[in-house]
């Protein structure tokens, strides 16, 4: 996993860094939701075609529930892996049985797979609000024991607090539990406070990375809309300013860029291992972001 940063400490409102484990290079990861259609399936292929320029260690697809929303996420999973991306499915077990998980993960692994995130619910990370009974933790369990040390395991983690935790310490408690039952690391809900993530990931002290998830500003609307679902705060200035732009797209999305890419690179220059991009299926934004912000190790 590479070696521990060392904590440097600054002062308020300054970059700071923490302890924390790192792979060997900075990881960059896009997400993707499976589409519906044909022509969306291919348009998906040209998004990652078009990212893979940024050399991502991978490409993660999100998992819903129900028979036909599940083999969307295999078929666009293997669209993927056939077209020669390293693809992490996400993979919730629900009120499955241990059999139907394990099902499913020997189908992935058929196809090379060698990476999943694990999870609580059944819908995207970094989306929503989930409140299924089968915690990511029995699933991480699970996988471990059905593959050993062979896949990758990423869980969530949630820098300001998951909103069904009953406090941010036992909030910090089930995230311990998920990495000692096996996750190899961990993705972020999306945020726009970087000291909310130095602050869970110096309260965590986990020998795992923590990569933050990163979501583009796109749409007053839908950040207003899914930060509300899934307890992600938008700062009162930035959602003051973005309320200012609703009928000025092109204004709009030139202070989202901003604001993300500031966010990003505060980031990387605090030590974060990597960046994971919620695209919403999209090139344009997430490379916006990318093209504007100093990435170690020759990512950038």
């Amino acid at each position: 996993m590479g070696a521990h940063r060392q904590s440097r400490g600054a002062g308020r409102g300054a970059a700071r860094r923490v302890t924390m484990a790192t792979r060997s290079r900075f990881r960059l990861s896009f997400e993707f939701f499976p589409p519906k259609t044909d022509k969306g399936q291919v348009a998906l292929l040209a998004t990652a075609t078009q990212l893979e320029r940024s050399h991502p260690e991978f490409f993660s697809v999100t998992y819903g529930a129900g028979g036909s929303t599940r083999d969307r996420t295999f078929e666009t999973v293997a669209a993927l892996a056939g077209a020669r991306h390293a693809v992490a499915p996400h993979l919730s077990m629900g009120t499955d049985s241990e059999t139907a998980v394990k099902t499913v993960v020997d189908r992935y692994r058929a196809l090379g797979i060698q990476r999943m995130v694990a999870l609580r619910g059944d819908i995207p990370s970094g989306f929503g609000n989930p409140r299924h009974v089968g915690y990511a933790v029995n699933l991480v369990s699970l996988l471990r024991a059905h593959l050993g040390s062979e896949f990758e395991i990423e869980v969530a983690a949630y820098p300001e607090v998951h909103p069904d935790a009953e406090s941010p310490a036992r909030d910090i408690e089930h995230f311990r539990r998920k990495v000692a039952a096996g996750a190899s690391g961990a993705i972020t809900q999306y945020f726009y406070n970087a000291d909310a993530y130095f602050d869970f990931v110096a309260r965590a002290n986990v020998a795992v990375p923590i990569v933050p998830g990163i979501m583009p500003i796109t749409s007053y609307t839908n950040l207003v809309r899914f930060s509300d679902g899934c307890g992600a705060e938008i700062p009162r200035w930035i959602r003051q300013r973005l309320a200012a732009y609703q009928d000025d797209d092109a204004s709009l999305r030139a202070f989202g860029a901003d604001v993300v890419t500031n966010l990003c690179q505060r980031l990387v220059d605090g030590g974060a291992p990597g960046l994971h991009f919620y695209t919403l299926n999209q090139t344009a934004p997430t490379q916006a972001v990318l093209d504007r912000i100093a990435l170690p190790d020759g990512n950038g």
